[in-house]
């Protein structure tokens, strides 16, 4: 199965263990040179940080439930 491309706009998740912020989700802002730049939103705080593309993977965009 191919993997989903992360392009800006993209919702993803730090999948690397030993990453602070593992298990977070973000917004891709930009990407280039296999890195990506992901924007994390948290109650009073916004964050911007820079990740080598294999530490993500791209995560649904957390939903409403019924």
């Amino acid at each position: 199965m191919a993997e989903t491309m992360i392009l800006p706009g993209s919702v993803v998740k730090v999948k690397s263990a030993s990453d602070t912020y593992y298990g977070f989700k973000g917004l891709v802002q930009r990407v280039s040179d296999g890195r990506a730049a992901v924007l994390f939103e948290g109650g009073n705080w916004d964050k911007l940080i820079t990740f080598r593309l294999a530490e993500l993977e791209v995560a649904p965009p957390a939903g409403k439930g019924k």
